[in-house]
């Protein structure tokens, strides 16, 4: 069993402080603020340190290949970069190009021509593309694709492309993290973007509804009954955004894993079919049947929370900058941590991606190494941050924007991560195939259309045996 994560949409934008009136205020029973914001790295190294990653090393020499020399300065060279944010409509897109060109200011003699991909065909891609022997040089690889990416494509390690000036590059990334992302010691696919579930909320329509901005709710059962009054007022209550474009997993598991359940045991055995997550979906598809929840797309969703229309959206933080734009001047975003099954604590699962390096060239790895440590450097991750809205990786990165609007409205993600939980993946070179079936023949149809939740399940899960033995 692998223990890694992923989400690949997002955006950035800094909200006017004009509109941060309630959002920064301290609430009851939280820690100061500063003492927070000290601990962003630190809680979130914790956390991602109980990630238990298999995604390191395939056949032949991808996984022992020989360290790369140590790059002395810029050598003219021109690499390819695989990005399912590149190019995209959304902040996402124009954070991915903030870092390309800050790279280029920074490396005029190291030329990257970046390739954009749909995030659900990221795999396809490099498989194509890796067959007719034009593989790109670095690719960005959600991290529910990485133990399959790593064991079927010619991947290097980047611990190995980086040769001697690891240690000093990684200095400021937690060793917490990057243990997670490792394999016999060895890192094959650098820690790029994390993100976590929270529930984004429109304060204007919760006092609309007569619900206090000030106390979100916190359960499932609160967050129906809120989303319900809502839906009186003639607007949508609330999304929970399991369903996807993406084929994403990582809030089904977050779902599942609230619930005291799991998709796979720590053996690698299929149980999204147990009780405890056949009754996390069957509370899900009950929203929907009540009318709580729009039985829509997550991007349906996103688009009428975008507009006004809807009171509360359950997503990745990765899409928090983008979010903050599109309420600028309309209405007042909020956020809250990721609702509980009643007293049983929230477990959000991470989500992000990691850049692996493919080139087999030496001076093409130098550049790609040069590139992915300028990326993930302290500049690198406050574009990141704050231009698209992933966790800051970097202790620095997080002092530094302390006190931003978009930290302020992280802070309920990041009050959560003691209880954050691995992103476990199916067994076998199928893996992100299982994946599609669980969300395509599970989840859609019990959460959407109303399927019975353990029949479809049960019928999934066989499925998914089969894929992984």
């Amino acid at each position: 069993m692998t223990a890694v994560s992923r989400h690949d949409d997002a955006a950035g934008h800094e909200r006017d402080a004009g509109q941060e009136r309630d959002a920064g205020q301290e609430r009851p029973g939280r820690r100061p603020r500063r003492h927070r914001a000290r601990l962003v790295v630190t809680a979130l190294s914790a956390a991602v340190g109980l990630l238990a990653v298999a995604a390191c090393g395939s056949d032949g020499d991808t996984a022992s290949g020989t360290p790369a020399a140590t790059p002395q300065g810029d050598t003219p060279a021109t690499i390819t970069f695989l990005s399912y944010n590149y190019g995209t409509p959304g902040l996402g897109g124009t954070g991915t190009q903030a870092l390309l060109d800050a790279f280029a200011k920074a490396h005029p003699k190291i030329t990257v021509k970046p390739q954009g991909v749909a995030v659900k065909d990221v795999l396809t891609r490099l498989r194509t593309d890796t067959a007719a022997g034009d593989p790109p040089d670095v690719a960005q690889i959600g991290w529910s694709k990485m133990a399959e990416a790593v064991d079927a494509l010619p991947i290097t390690p980047v611990q190995k492309v980086a040769g001697s000036e690891w240690e000093s590059a990684t200095a400021g990334i937690s060793k917490s993290i990057l243990s997670a992302v490792s394999t016999n010691g060895v890192v094959a696919a650098m820690p790029f973007t994390m993100s976590i579930p929270v529930m984004y909320y429109n304060a204007d329509l919760f006092r609309a509804a007569g619900l206090d901005p000030q106390h979100p709710p916190t359960t499932l059962a609160d967050v129906k009954a809120a989303a319900l009054k809502i839906k009186a007022t003639g607007k949508q209550g609330v999304y929970i955004s399991v369903v996807d474009s993406g084929k994403s997993d990582y809030l089904t598991q977050s779902v599942v894993n609230s619930n005291g359940g799991s998709l796979v045991d720590k053996n690698g055995g299929v149980t999204l079919d147990k009780q405890p997550a056949v009754e996390a979906l069957a509370t899900i598809a009950d929203l929907t049947a009540s009318g709580a929840q729009p039985g829509v797309k997550a991007e349906a969703a996103l688009a009428a929370f975008t507009k006004g229309d809807l009171g509360m959206f359950v997503t990745s933080t990765a899409l928090l900058a983008s979010a903050q734009k599109a309420a600028a001047g309309k209405f007042e975003l909020r956020t809250a941590g990721l609702p509980s099954f009643g007293t049983k604590p929230a477990r959000p699962t991470y989500s992000g991606a990691g850049l692996a390096v493919l080139a087999k060239d030496p001076a093409k790895q130098r550049a790609a190494w040069e590139f992915i440590k300028f990326l993930t450097s302290d500049e690198g991750f406050e574009i990141i941050t704050s231009k698209i809205g992933y966790l800051p990786l970097r202790q620095s990165v997080a002092t530094k924007l302390a006190g931003t609007p978009i930290v302020k409205l992280l802070e309920p993600a990041l009050d959560q991560l003691d209880t954050v939980t691995p992103y476990t993946s199916f067994r076998g070179a199928k893996a992100n195939q299982a994946v599609v079936v669980l969300q395509d023949e599970g989840v859609e149809p019990i959460v959407l259309r109303g399927a019975d939740p353990q029949a479809t399940l049960s019928k999934a899960a066989e499925k998914i045996r089969a894929l992984s033995s």
